[in-house]
């Protein structure tokens, strides 16, 4: 009987003890798998806020809005601040708008961003629906192992004023695939420092039905930057080089450049404020259609206002 219990009370000592090791080897498991998480995590740290916001003047940035996040965004360009439309008086181009902007874009994942806006125009295509697709592919990394970021964005616009019944006018739309234009753009950028990030871009946009003495698609290279000035203040610069025969100065077509200030005020709220000769806002319309030139005073003052909220 007592060999009976003795065995017993060691059956039940040694499942104790055990147990106990198993817990201490999972609770070691797991605090080395915390540290290995940690470490990976270390290394994986990625770069914040290469730009401020998801536009650099009209240029798209690499930027992504967060997942379940949405971006209510609001863009105007006035008219010529100098030059024959410009001065006293138009009160330098305040009295007139080229181009009025208004749509909401939503994070579906931290890597991929949709968006819809309406805008007036400034091409000879006008009352335009843009949707927007964007993708982020890489994403700088803080310790230099991937030193960039990379984003492909997608654009299709319908332009809905009313169809000419000229023939031969652009507007007259005896299709309704004339009413389509698209955009397909590659985007990299690289902050360089705190106070300093750099952005090219190679883009290829197609229209549907071009004016005469003119090609439907159209090749460019853009380029955009951000100099910080302060915590919350920045410099931005947007510029960008269209290929095509039938765009040079002689043509009366100029390469779209602007230059800007921009506040982050908190809160998600982001405020940009700018002179561009470009009269258009979307991709498929400041590209093609910029006929504006610096030199001439035909620039004009700008601003876009953003402001996210998670939903």
């Amino acid at each position: 009987m007592t060999k009976n219990l003795l065995a017993i009370v060691l059956l039940l000592i040694s499942s104790v003890c055990f147990g106990q090791e198993k817990v201490i080897e999972e609770k070691t498991e797991e605090q080395t798998g915390e540290k290995v998480e940690e470490k990976a995590e270390e290394k994986i740290e990625k770069v914040y806020q290469t730009f401020k916001d998801t536009r650099v003047i009209n240029a798209h940035s690499t930027e992504m809005l967060k997942a379940g996040y949405m971006d209510f965004r609001i863009g105007h360009r006035f008219g010529d601040f100098g030059g024959a439309g410009g001065g006293w008086e138009t009160f330098g181009g305040l009295e007139n708008a080229t181009d009025v902007m208004i749509g909401f874009e939503y994070g579906l994942t931290d890597k991929l961003m949709i968006g819809i806006n309406r805008a007036k125009g400034s091409g000879p295509l006008r009352q335009n629906v843009n949707g927007i697709v964007k993708i982020r592919l890489a994403e700088q990394d803080v310790n230099g192992d991937l030193p960039f970021s990379l984003a492909v964005l997608g654009q299709s616009s319908l332009s809905t004023m009313p169809r000419s019944q000229t023939i031969g006018q652009i507007n007259f739309f005896s299709k309704f695939a004339h009413r389509m234009s698209y955009h397909a753009e590659i985007i990299t950028s690289r902050k360089f420092s705190d106070y300093f990030s750099l952005q090219l871009s190679g883009a290829w946009t197609y229209r549907n039905i071009v004016p005469s003495l003119d090609k439907n698609d159209i090749v460019s290279v853009g380029i955009a930057s951000r100099i910080q000035l302060t915590k919350s203040m920045g410099i931005i610069l947007d510029g960008r080089i269209v290929f095509s025969e039938f765009r040079s100065p002689e043509s009366g077509y100029y390469s779209p450049v602007g230059i800007g200030l921009e506040w982050e005020t908190g809160g998600g709220h982001v405020f940009q404020m700018n002179f561009t000769n470009a009269t258009g806002i979307s991709q498929t319309d400041y590209i093609p259609y910029t006929q504006s030139n610096w030199f001439d005073g035909e620039f004009r003052l700008g601003f876009t206002i953003g402001r996210q909220f998670k939903i």
